[in-house]
């Protein structure tokens, strides 16, 4: 009976455990079997199910980060406006700036700009759509299209009009060296030179003149100021006649090739197709199977070497080949721009036919496809952080003191479509007016900064005052 006892006293534990093992099992079948039933209950209804505070939740941050991005503006505006009626109060000398340019209104009247291609960079807005219906707000987004460009059908017939460049004539010389009469005096040697501000005045008169556009030597004993070619290229480039030319500094984009198939075989045999490289972006396009071959092609590209970079800026630098094409190809007649970001899909003959012979102009730019005014460009740079907000601010002042006002399209239409073009395309004639503009737009990005959309303001309100 004892023994009977003591086997009775153990059995109970062991049964137990038996059935505690079996429960874990029923518990985790029915665990599994209930998840089961609610990812298939979640992946058909989930989108219905009331998640109303917290969808609701997002909406009010949203709204939340859009009214705060709304006060930064409003407080960037007023922060500049302020400044600019501090310069203005306490400045006098500058506000006087720009007041005594005058000039014959025939002086620039030849001077076609971007209303000359007014319609060719087209945009549409896309409608603004409801989200949902727990969404109080809706993004509106822009959608640009490509433009229709009615190019000749062939380059075979194309003749350049009779007294095409029957423009306003002037004699335009540069200053290639800068002298200082004081040995005391140290002058640190610059690529753009040291325009003052009388110097700069002067060189708006359409006039036979001598001004700063680039490529200022150094004295003996200093440092070259930059942009230094081999003797090899700058034969090459000084037989150009028509020239398409681009650039990558500081490894900043990836080489676009011309479309070959769409560019004709007289276009391929006399035209300069120059890409100005620095040596760290040769080296980065080679490791990526882009070499140049025994012409030093890479396709259509004739590749150009740049050392001795004249600015720390890559964008800056940049501005070289774009402003200064009639400094860099002595002999040509006509160029086009293509920012690195762009790919030539036409061939230039027609380009040159369709923008200039056509309308008998000398300059051509495209209009910029969202903002037309100086101011709303400055804001845009500053709330992206372009460049530097105080340099901005500074030269934003510097030009407002200058006589610049907001755009007004309803005075303008008849000569420009706006005061903030889209210069990632140009293309001129190498004329004394289109040469003197080009000059102008360099030396503001030369003093100032490298935001080019924001010194055309300028220059366009200068010529405005003057008249084209």
């Amino acid at each position: 009976m004892g023994s009977y006892g003591l086997i009775g006293e153990t059995s109970r534990p062991r049964r137990a455990r038996r059935l505690g093992r079996a429960w874990k099992r029923r518990c985790s079948l029915w665990l599994f079997s209930l998840s089961l039933i609610s990812l298939v209950y979640l992946a058909f209804f989930g989108a219905r199910l009331p998640f109303d505070s917290l969808h609701h939740g997002h909406v009010n941050e949203r709204i939340f980060a859009n009214e705060v991005e709304k006060s930064k503006m409003r407080h960037a505006n007023d922060y500049i406006s302020e400044d600019i009626n501090t310069l203005l109060e306490g400045q006098g000398s500058h506000a006087s700036l720009g007041k005594e340019i005058s000039v014959n209104k025939s002086n620039f009247r030849n001077l076609g700009f971007a209303s000359d291609i007014k319609n060719n960079l087209s945009h549409a807005r896309a409608d603004s759509q409801l989200e949902g219906s727990k969404h109080s707000r809706a993004k509106s987004r822009k959608r640009h299209v490509p433009c229709e460009v009615g190019f000749a059908e062939s380059v075979d017939n194309l003749v350049e009009p009779e007294n095409y460049l029957n423009f306003t004539k002037f004699s335009l010389e540069y200053i290639t060296k800068e002298e200082t009469s004081n040995k005391n005096v140290v002058i640190e040697p610059r690529f753009g030179g040291h325009q003052t501000l009388e110097q700069r005045e002067k060189s708006f008169y359409a006039r036979n003149q001598t001004i700063y556009c680039g490529f200022v030597q150094a004295p003996e004993g200093y440092r070259g100021t930059g942009f230094d070619l081999s003797e090899k290229d700058g034969e090459y480039m000084a037989s150009c006649i028509v020239v398409v030319s681009s650039c990558i500094f500081g490894n900043s984009d990836f080489l676009r090739r011309p479309t070959s198939s769409k560019i004709g075989t007289y276009s391929k045999k006399n035209v300069c197709f120059m890409m100005f490289l620095d040596e760290l972006t040769l080296k980065k396009l080679s490791s990526e199977g882009h070499v140049p071959d025994d012409m030093g092609n890479i396709g259509l590209w004739r590749i150009i070497v740049v050392k001795n970079l004249p600015y720390a800026d890559m964008r800056k630098t940049g501005k070289v080949p774009k402003f200064l094409s009639h400094r860099l190809f002595p002999s040509a007649r006509f160029s086009i721009w293509i920012d690195s970001k762009m790919r030539l899909h036409a061939d230039p003959m027609l380009i040159l036919e369709y923008f200039l012979w056509r309308t008998r102009s000398e300059y051509a730019i495209s209009n910029h496809y969202d903002r037309h005014c100086v101011w709303e460009e400055v804001l845009q740079n500053k709330r992206l952080n372009k460049y530097n907000h105080t340099v901005i601010d500074q030269q934003f002042m510097f030009y407002q003191s200058d006589g610049l006002s907001k755009f007004n399209e309803s005075e303008h239409s008849s000569i420009l479509p706006s005061f903030v073009p889209e210069g990632s395309f140009i293309v001129r004639a190498h004329t004394p007016m289109s040469n003197l503009f080009s000059c102008l737009w360099f030396n503001e990005v030369n003093r100032f900064t490298s935001r080019d959309q924001i010194v055309s303001g300028e220059q366009l309100a200068n010529c405005s005052i003057i008249s084209w």
